[in-house]
């Protein structure tokens, strides 16, 4: 081991071992209770294949993987789609001070709790809401968004739409400027441009802020419990419904095992989409 190495090694132990304190020991112990079984509802240690047996064998289970997978990935394209004019807005047209001073309102909204941002929510979509009373006035019926998909995109588009916006703007602030004006050089419309160079320059930002958008409604439990009525469940009702009937939290760590899997490997695949090299 080099002199440069040996000096590098302390800097290394504080990542590591808040790697193995908050990530790995927590994932390993997940892992092992998905095999412990629950007697008069208390957890026994054992070495059983049971729970994943019951629950990877439960057409409720499969349900509520497909309609999660849906509905993340619903809300990554929306989210991706709502945050890119505004994104090409503060990265192209306003000047650097306005930039970080609209990048720092878009921290704002954390502020606050997630779950009354939510809750607000409810005051616009219910069918007696603020929305179906604007549509009134204009003679339109009244429309069914609370306790529906909708409702749970809604509230995923809250969520994420603040850090896509910023990952977005980041990126997009990065691109080369001489190469939109080369584009407009050789006559190059502004729709061509923007496919052909800027969309293609921008491809990191836009896969990394999607993929943030999916992983954050992959496993959020609180749009679709109090904007999508919890019906038909997602994963993350499936693992508070498994627990809250007869404390079977060893059925639940299988969810929540294989929704991990899930995310590791939709982040490996969105990785290379978005920095693997052009054929």
């Amino acid at each position: 081991m080099s002199n440069t190495s040996r000096r590098r090694w302390p800097l290394l132990l504080p990542p590591l071992l808040w790697q193995l304190t908050f990530f790995l020991l927590p994932l390993l112990f997940l892992f092992v209770i998905s095999f412990w079984s629950v007697v008069n509802f208390r957890l026994e240690p054992d070495m059983t294949l049971k729970n994943w047996d019951f629950m990877l064998s439960r057409s409720s289970f499969w349900s509520a993987y497909g309609h999660t997978w849906a509905l993340a990935l619903g809300a990554a394209v929306v989210t991706t789609g709502c945050s890119f004019p505004a994104a090409c807005s503060l990265a192209f047209t306003v000047s650097e001070r306005t930039r970080r001073l609209a990048l720092m309102f878009l921290v704002v909204p954390f502020f606050t709790s997630y779950l009354v941002r939510v809750y607000s929510w409810q005051a616009f979509l219910a069918d007696n809401g603020i929305v179906n009373a604007l549509l009134a006035v204009f003679g339109i019926d009244g429309l069914p968004m609370l306790n529906s998909n909708f409702g749970s995109l809604v509230g995923y588009v809250t969520l994420a739409l603040p850090l896509v916006t910023l990952v977005q703007t980041m990126g997009l602030a990065q691109i080369d400027r001489n190469l939109i004006e080369a584009a407009h050089n050789l006559r190059a419309g502004p729709v061509r441009t923007l496919f052909e160079v800027i969309m293609p320059l921008a491809k990191p930002s836009l896969v990394v802020g999607a993929l943030f958008a999916f992983i954050l409604a992959f496993g959020d439990f609180v749009a679709p419990t109090y904007l999508g009525g919890g019906a038909p469940p997602t994963l993350s009702n499936l693992i508070i419904d498994t627990t809250k009937s007869g404390q079977q939290w060893p059925r639940a760590a299988v969810v929540a095992i294989v929704m991990i899997l899930t995310l590791v490997l939709t982040s490996l695949a969105a990785v290379r989409l978005a920095y693997g090299r052009r054929k």
